[in-house]
């Protein structure tokens, strides 16, 4: 009560006095020009008429000025830390182990089993990668019990990492936003969550299903949004997905690719308002994008969870999902590029998507931007080969900055909504990221969506052997293997 009553006074009180603060050096010039003889000298008297006068309006100018201050300070949203779970190595399904469990899956119909075997070979995924515990058993158990084990080892992880490695503790926490697309199990996740690390009463918790593989981005959007409301506290966001509930044992092939893909991971992320964290904090956040296709069908469709003509669930990537990708991936570089690039590079787009309206017949390439200009990092949703391809040829990108992309996609697989923070790591690990560097990280995902979050470096982040706390980056023993040549 006492602390909500301070709030008001503050939003009240203190603007007025401002007001009041101004408005006295007028009614005393006021006062001057009465009859009343004795006010008229006192006004004029010289220490009176200039000292006063200064004084007050100076220090109005800076209770004002104090305000602002505050209020934009208020505003900033630090990223204090984060962690990517880091699956023992017992999970670990070498292209022999997989191909053993879908053998075993699939023991009457050979042409599923190479179908799988193909796009395994082609995923650019590596030999250890893992799978979560239910799917390593025989014959493969998707219970409810495997099915939350698997999302709790995640989860729990990361949080024990994130804790650990930092100084705040699950009672600072205010705001908790937890993702995941396809297992929302009664309590939730987030309930979950403040159960085990028994949160305080008042947290405002929420729980984001099935928002596909761009959710990470959504549930950031989601805390900044609650942090600007409520001031000086901490927010987690939890990224994570169920791959035991998502395994597909059916025989449509646009099911499997999934089981091909994903592999276990997720990610915790600290943020904060608090401008005690300014010197802690590794980034700020600077916008977030979000662009939505879902008012188009083919879009809407192109990555769609139903049952096939055996009644069996699965997640189908149609191959219009390159396609609406690129559409996507347009409209929401449309609506960042004025906010991150250059001047010269914002005309020459504009003068080109003005020149291609007015001259409809005329054959004029879409001009891209050169983002490069704007980011010395990228981070790309390593949802596949042939998206991190496509994304390097239209951003024009070098291998370099898809690096990232590609070794996560390597040593993790598709993590879904958390392997942006996999990307990051991987940079920060490998002692890339210095002061004011800046960070695109690139999500898509079902319905169709494209999210864009960018990022301002507040410090040299140092290498993970170099850190105060190796807890979180799960880079840490295997950098130094990394880039590795991956064959096409």
């Amino acid at each position: 009560m006492n602390l909500k009553i301070s709030k008001l006074a503050y939003h009240y009180l203190i603007p007025a006095i401002s007001v009041g603060l101004f408005l006295i050096p007028p009614l005393l010039v006021e006062a001057s020009q009465t009859k009343h003889e004795d006010a008229y000298e006192l006004w004029h008297h010289h220490i009176i008429k200039h000292h006063l006068v200064a004084t007050i309006s100076f220090v109005g100018v800076i209770v004002l000025g104090s305000m602002v201050y505050t209020r934009k300070r208020s505003q900033t949203i630090y990223l204090v830390d984060f962690a990517c779970y880091r699956p023992p190595s017992h999970l670990q399904a070498s292209s022999e182990i997989y191909y053993k469990g879908i053998k075993l899956v699939y023991s009457s119909n050979e042409s599923s089993v190479e179908f799988q075997r193909k796009i395994l070979e082609r995923s650019g995924l590596g030999e250890e990668t893992c799978l979560p515990e239910g799917l390593h058993a025989t014959p493969p158990n998707r219970s409810l019990e495997f099915t939350r084990k698997e999302t709790e080892q995640v989860m729990f992880g990361a949080l024990d990492d994130l804790f650990s490695g930092t100084n705040v503790k699950p009672q600072d926490i205010g705001i908790l936003v937890v993702n995941c697309s396809l297992f929302n199990p009664t309590p939730s996740l987030s309930d979950v969550i403040i159960n085990k690390y028994k949160l305080q009463s008042d947290i405002k918790s929420y729980n984001l299903g099935g928002m596909g593989c761009s959710a990470g981005v959504i549930a950031v959007d989601l805390a900044k949004g609650l942090l600007h409301v409520h001031q000086n506290t901490c927010a987690i966001v939890l990224s994570t997905e169920n791959l035991t509930l998502r395994a597909y044992f059916g025989d449509n092939k646009s099911m499997m690719v999934t089981n091909c893909l994903f592999r276990v991971g997720g990610a915790a992320i600290l943020l904060s308002n608090r401008n005690q964290y300014k010197r802690q904090a590794k980034y700020k956040l600077v916008h977030i994008i979000r662009t939505h296709h879902g008012s188009d069908d083919e879009a809407y469709n192109c990555v769609h969870q139903f049952e096939d003509d055996a009644g069996k669930l699965g997640v189908s990537l149609s191959k219009t999902l390159m396609p609406v990708a690129g559409l996507a991936l347009k409209t929401n570089i449309t609506t960042l590029g004025p906010l991150v690039l250059p001047l010269r590079e914002q005309l020459r787009f504009l003068i080109t998507m003005v020149t291609k309206k007015i001259f409809k017949n005329l054959k004029t390439k879409s001009y891209v931007p050169d983002f490069k200009l704007a980011f010395e990092h990228f981070c790309i949703h390593a949802g596949g080969r042939g998206i991190i391809n496509e994304m390097e040829k239209n951003l024009k990108l070098s291998p370099t900055h898809v690096e990232a992309s590609r070794m996560t996609l390597h040593r993790f697989g598709n993590t879904s909504s958390s392997s942006i923070w996999y990307e990051l790591a991987y940079i920060e690990a490998k002692g890339r990221m210095h002061k004011n560097d800046r960070v695109w990280q690139i999500a898509l995902g079902s319905g169709f969506k494209r999210n864009s979050a960018v990022w301002v470096a507040l410090k040299n982040v140092k290498p993970s052997s170099l850190r105060d706390s190796n807890k979180g980056n799960p880079w840490e023993d295997c950098i130094h293997k990394y880039p590795m040549k991956i064959g096409v």
